[in-house]
């Protein structure tokens, strides 16, 4: 397959499952912002906007995450509801490909959602050259990790209503329970350990270091890059070696 069909495979998946889904149904947009916006509303309220900062980043890294749970429950309905898995294997696509262009349509879907948190987080102030470096940079991660665990399961369901089971556990031990929307040093000597074992806990940490929410000194920026991407390429190796491309 040449690198013009494999281009021209990615943009058709892109258009498929993310431009014309938008296109055809702009309410979409308004499911996909909703569960980060009513955390950064209830978190305005009963912080009096002291804690705005920690919602509006902790919204965009949830918003980045349902890239992953979405990806997995639009994989898992073309695999068993449409067999349009099925159409890809018997083509010239390569897994790869597919999974790529899938990730990058969850990607162009989500981004009117993202955007809405971008416009605050520079109205607010947090943005300098620095803060938009370290915060792109992390949401890309979450973003990769989110695919790679997405697109796992995804080929493990076997009913795509299996996905509405493990979507909310995952958005709850990933983004509810770790200290995504506050500050670590909130928690519990215990449960810091245990927020030790989510890759959201050290994207947050990121972002809310560089923007001066909490204090991060060069070894802690290191350490939680070292161990995001750690978790990412850990999920990538998963996905390529227990992710099941085609039926048994």
């Amino acid at each position: 397959m040449s690198s013009r069909h494999r281009l021209r495979s990615l943009l058709t998946l892109v258009q498929i499952n993310g431009i014309i889904p938008i296109r055809t149904q702009p309410l979409y947009i308004l499911s996909l912002v909703a569960s980060p916006l009513s955390f950064l509303f209830f978190i305005f309220i009963i912080s009096k906007g002291a804690l705005l900062a920690f919602g509006v980043t902790g919204g965009m890294i949830l918003t980045m995450l349902s890239v992953g749970t979405g990806l997995q429950s639009d994989l898992t309905h073309y695999r068993h509801d449409l067999k349009f898995q099925d159409v890809v294997v018997a083509s010239p696509v390569e897994a790869p490909i597919y999974v790529a262009g899938m990730a990058l349509s969850e990607l162009v879907y989500s981004l009117p959602g993202l955007a809405v948190f971008v416009v605050i987080y520079f109205l607010d102030g947090l943005a300098t050259p620095l803060s938009i470096v370290v915060l792109t940079g992390t949401l890309l991660l979450v973003w990769g990790f989110a695919c790679a665990l997405g697109f796992t399961l995804a080929t493990w369901f076997e009913d795509v209503r299996e996905t509405f089971l493990f979507s909310p556990l995952i958005s709850l031990a990933l983004t509810v329970l770790p200290p995504v929307y506050y500050p670590l040093s909130y928690l519990p000597g215990w449960a810091q350990t245990a927020a030790r074992f989510s890759p959201t806990t050290y994207a947050a940490q990121l972002v809310q270091g560089t923007v001066g929410l909490v204090p991060l000194s060069f070894n802690e920026a290191v350490i939680d890059w070292t161990v995001l991407g750690a978790f990412t390429v850990a999920l990538f190796v998963i996905a390529a070696f227990k992710a099941r491309w085609q039926e048994p």
